[in-house]
């Protein structure tokens, strides 16, 4: 073999090498670009933001949506965090562990809501802890009550000549139940349970909103206001959207408004419909709760939801 032989397969030998380490160098490249891209398209540099979390549809708990708030408690490149809300309410329980959620979150650093077209009952408790709440003046919210929704198919059953031999405990463990009307003892019961979470809600109002408890007893019987309505009757501050939010942020917080915006833990549609394995989200947990409700004849909780029929009760 040639010397020139022997030269011309060292080059190829080295061309192949060098191929195979740009190659890596450009994977190498790509894997960090995308690691350090978020599901915005923007670099999630090591850099101030202004942080905002959606809220819209029924409030329930959603342990990814606190366990990003927990995050973001921690995160020192957050100056502020704004709300956005868009919800007619959900349950006491989902409502009151996002709104600890977000008190945690205001504990350092300033957090400011907005409302949409709807934040009533639980979609008004979790902007509670906002230190400022804006609102459009056709913004439906208030609704400062609870609901506990106990179906009853008796009179349906004895039509089709179904019948009941539950045997119970104790005269208040088959109540409520599908079969029979709630009886005086259990009416009674459940009229505390509501009560009690009520004066829950109430308390969540006094403190967030620096009232008086009588005043809040006599806002709180469930019915709805305008933004302009809630603006004179001290239960948000101010009217207006996002502009207005980060411009009060700018002028009494100092965070400047020029600072990018960044989602907490946003999610797509099909993925808080259905959940990322098809068995964590709303659709299986609404399906999941109507088939708890007709087959165990358990109570499912309480709810903090504005319904548009309940106004002219």
């Amino acid at each position: 073999m040639t010397l020139e032989t022997d030269l011309l397969l060292d080059r190829r030998r080295l061309k192949r090498r060098l191929f195979l380490w740009r190659v890596v160098a450009l994977l190498a490249v790509l894997g960090a670009v995308l690691l350090a891209v978020d599901r915005e398209g923007e670099l999630k540099l090591a850099r101030d933001h202004v942080a905002r979390l959606t809220l819209t549809g029924t409030i329930t708990e959603d342990r990814k949506q606190l366990d990003a708030l927990a995050a973001l408690a921690r995160d020192p490149t957050a100056r502020a965090l704004v709300l956005v809300i868009d919800s007619p309410g959900g349950t006491m329980s989902g409502g009151e562990s996002l709104h600890h959620a977000i008190g945690r979150v205001a504990g350092r650093m300033p957090v400011v809501a907005v409302m949409g077209a709807t934040a009533a009952s639980a979609g008004y408790m979790v902007a509670l802890p906002a230190e400022r709440i804006f609102a459009r003046e056709a913004t439906l919210t208030g609704s400062i009550g609870v609901k506990l929704m106990l179906p009853e198919f008796s009179g349906l059953l004895e039509k089709l000549g179904v019948g009941d031999n539950s045997i119970a405990s104790g005269p208040l463990k088959d109540e409520p139940s599908l079969a029979r009307p709630l009886s005086p003892a259990g009416r009674e019961v459940m009229r505390g349970l509501v009560v009690d979470m009520h004066e829950q809600f109430a308390a969540m109002v006094a403190a967030g909103r620096r009232m008086e408890p009588a005043r809040v007893a006599e806002l709180a019987d469930g019915r709805a206001f305008t933004g302009r309505q809630a603006l004179k009757l001290g239960l948000v501050d101010a009217i207006g959207g996002e502009r207005e939010a980060r411009e009060w942020l700018a002028e009494a917080k100092k965070v400047p408004a020029s600072l990018p915006a960044r989602e907490v833990g946003r999610r797509g549609w099909a993925e808080r419909a259905l959940g990322e394995d098809r068995a964590e989200g709303l659709l299986p947990a609404l399906l999941g709760a109507l088939l708890k409700t007709v087959l165990s004849q358990r109570l499912d909780g309480g709810w903090a939801i504005w319904q548009p029929d309940d106004i002219s009760r």
